[in-house]
């Protein structure tokens, strides 16, 4: 059962709906702890001053901001005292805009929100009224002391928020030199390109996209604490291409017959990565 991280309200208008915020994605990368190579115990983090070459309290830690190299200004608690807080449970909307108006290079992280005690009535009033105008709200909220631009939208009929990067926060793309330059393309390569890219198309659907690294890796970890020898499959070689059209016709043909494959009846595969031992 997930829990909620955090409780409060949409301000919308003069109305405000209770919510609570559930995290919506979780990040599965495969962890891993650092050993002494000698020993295989778990290195420890400490909380080192070189200055002073001991170990430091948590009670001797202070914040400081590097405003020069080397020259820091110490911010007390009664500095952020003042300052919007945690406790400021309120996600405020400031505008309504439509979802491709938004560039996806703004979004951070992904939450859900569900009606809080009482809040039902107001919960399903703004996620109707934000059906019915087809809109996303443009909100701000503060999660963990950080306050965050916001879009307020509604998927799978429940109203979900998308943290986002503030404008100065995106970087901008003319810093990268390697974008200063200049080609000729023939409207031949266009075209072929174009209809690569007509060949691939398809809609979107998330369950077909795995994690194929991370499932291989898994493979190898799990077929190492059985003792087993691994066997990974081969990389598909890929024959040297002459010229870009060619590439551009291989692709083409490619993304067909992978099309036609798609649309044949499954098979059942032998996905299997690592070779199991056999009982003499």
């Amino acid at each position: 059962m997930m829990r909620p991280m955090w409780k409060g309200a949409v301000s919308f208008g003069l109305v405000y709906v209770p919510v609570k915020m559930y995290a919506a994605t979780e990040k599965k990368n495969v962890k891993f702890n650092y050993l002494h190579d000698k020993c295989k115990t778990p290195i420890q983090n400490r909380r080192f001053c070189a200055h002073c070459d001991t170990e430091v309290a948590n009670e001797e830690i202070v914040r400081g901001y590097e405003y020069e190299k080397g020259k820091y200004v110490i911010m007390k608690d009664e500095d952020f005292e003042n300052l919007p807080s945690e406790g400021s449970k309120s996600i405020n909307i400031v505008d309504f805009v439509d979802l491709a108006d938004i560039d996806p290079i703004f979004y951070d992280k992904g939450y859900y929100l569900a009606p809080g005690e009482g809040g039902q009535k107001v919960y399903e009033l703004l996620k109707r009224s934000m059906i019915e105008t087809g809109k996303v709200a443009v909100a701000k909220v503060i999660i963990r002391n950080k306050e965050s631009l916001a879009a307020l939208r509604v998927a799978d009929d429940v109203l979900s928020i998308s943290t986002m990067f503030y404008f100065d926060e995106v970087r901008k793309p003319k810093a990268i030199p390697e974008l200063e330059y200049t080609v000729d393309l023939h409207d031949n390569e266009l075209k072929m390109a174009v209809n690569l890219i007509n060949n691939l198309s398809s809609q979107f659907q998330p369950e077909k996209y795995t994690d194929e690294y991370r499932q291989q890796l898994m493979e190898v970890i799990q077929a190492k604490i059985a003792g087993e020898e691994v066997e990974m499959a081969p990389t598909a070689q890929t024959d040297k291409v002459i010229d870009l059209m060619s590439a551009l016709k291989a692709s083409i043909d490619l993304a067909k017959q992978e099309r036609d494959n798609e649309k044949r009846p499954a098979t059942t595969k032998k996905t299997s990565r690592t070779k199991k031992a056999t009982a003499s």
